[in-house]
């Protein structure tokens, strides 16, 4: 458990706060790039770590991020118009570029250079894999783009989604990376979901409930074994990269897209999770395409026109009592990523972590609390850059194994856990 102090250390990100100085430090995910298509289309609000922003793309195609608010008497932007080159405020005409800065306060003379003085807060985005990001640090400190394999695959090796979940980053992340409880929660879909079932690897899942784990450190994170029993002196090895702040990959299963997500915080007591589906060596299915589309595998089904899941906690989830108690699902509740983020809301805003009992299989929960709370002291006290902004750090793949009792899988699976372009997953 942690105390009061590290839990808010860990859960905390708005403007100066340690966590939050971290988050600011990589490139973060911020819209789907089919959010923001048109040139001189409609602004897009964007909420992240606790500041309040808009997105706009100009007459040249140009992205931009800046401070929502109008810095005359703080009307949102979002009203605005976006037309040659800028966005207007209808309240009075002031004018800005991609960059925030002020180009025109029609009340004032052009002579005057009133306009030039007035720089709304922006902030440089990219868009890469079908994302839209943002690096929201120092501008003397910005890092080179994102390498995470699914968003260096053609367009048709992979999909995204995101949407919003309502409670603290850090409590969903640390479901993303707890392998032990699949066995459970999600074991009616591990056999049921197009994009997960007729694999190998499922009956070692369902055979053995108690995996071991075994977390080790790794360059930009960490590498959390769940080690299981098969047949031959065999262990069944699922491997998940956490990559620092909250990247994770899972490991695959059979010849099924790998998948894996961001948690991006929004504010303390919200954020979006990301989730992502490729394949390193081919084309997805319109098979399978479909199926993530409708809400299959790690992506869910949304309210009409939002990312909001359609099961959520307004409708509690969309629960049905009877599937469960005839097994349908585990839980009762439909589909992996809902499972996931009812019971991850269920814990409140922003859990209690005092209150917390942990056991052998919360290693990788505690190392990635430990390794988050080193890096932004380290940040604070030093000005050392965290893990995983060196891109090399995320050149990992997650990995499903088959191997002999005696090989520490950090060794047998050395080479199935690289990236490299063109060669297939390791998967069972």
């Amino acid at each position: 458990m942690l105390t009061k102090e590290q839990n808010e250390l860990v859960t905390r990100t708005g403007p100066g706060s340690a966590m939050g100085d971290l988050f600011r430090c990589y490139w973060l995910p911020i819209l789907l790039s089919e959010e923001l298509l048109e040139a001189d289309g409609a602004p897009v609000r964007v909420k992240i770590l606790s500041e309040r922003l808009l997105a706009f793309r100009d007459s040249n195609g140009t992205l931009g991020l800046i401070d929502e608010f109008c810095p005359h008497r703080g009307a949102s932007l979002w009203f605005g118009r976006n037309e040659e080159c800028g966005l207007r405020c209808p309240y009075h005409g002031w004018k800005f570029d991609v960059n925030g800065q002020c180009l025109e306060v029609p009340s004032e003379p052009a002579e005057s250079g009133f306009a030039k003085k007035i720089k709304l807060t922006s902030y440089p985005v990219i868009e890469k894999g079908g994302i839209i990001w943002t690096y929201m640090g120092p501008k003397d400190r910005i890092p080179a783009e994102p390498e995470y394999e699914f968003a260096t695959v053609p367009a048709d090796q992979r999909f995204v989604s995101k949407r919003s979940q309502d409670c603290n980053w850090l409590q969903a992340m640390e479901g993303g990376i707890d392998s032990s409880h699949v066995s459970w929660l999600h074991r009616g879909d591990v056999k049921n979901d197009p994009l997960f079932k007729g694999a190998k690897g499922n009956q070692y899942n369902m055979n053995d409930l108690a995996p071991v784990f075994e977390v080790v450190e790794n360059e930009g994170g960490l590498l959390i074994g769940a080690r299981r029993n098969a047949e031959d002196d065999q262990y069944y090895w699922r491997i998940t990269p956490w990559v620092m702040p909250c990247f994770t990959g899972v490991p695959p299963r059979g010849d099924h897209p790998m998948h894996g997500h961001f948690w991006i915080p929004v504010d303390d007591e919200n954020c979006f999770a990301w989730s992502y589906d490729y394949h390193p060596v081919r084309a997805l299915s319109q098979a399978e395409v479909n199926a993530m589309r409708d809400g299959k595998g790690v992506h869910c089904k949304y309210v009409p026109g939002t990312y909001r899941p359609l099961a959520n906690a307004d409708n509690d989830y969309l629960m049905n009592r009877n599937a469960q108690r005839m097994g349908l699902t585990y839980s009762g509740v439909e589909g992996i990523a809902i499972q996931d983020s009812s019971l991850q809301e269920s814990m409140g805003p922003i859990i209690d972590r005092t209150k917390e009992n942990l056991v052998g299989c919360d290693n990788g929960i505690i190392m990635a609390r430990h390794k988050l709370m080193r890096a932004a002291r380290a940040l604070k006290d030093k000005g050392t850059l965290p893990p995983g902004v060196d891109t090399a750090h995320h050149k990992v793949r997650q990995a499903a194994i088959l191997l002999k009792r005696d090989i520490p899988y950090r060794e047998g699976a050395k080479e199935a856990l690289k990236a490299k372009k063109g060669v297939p997953q390791t998967t069972v």
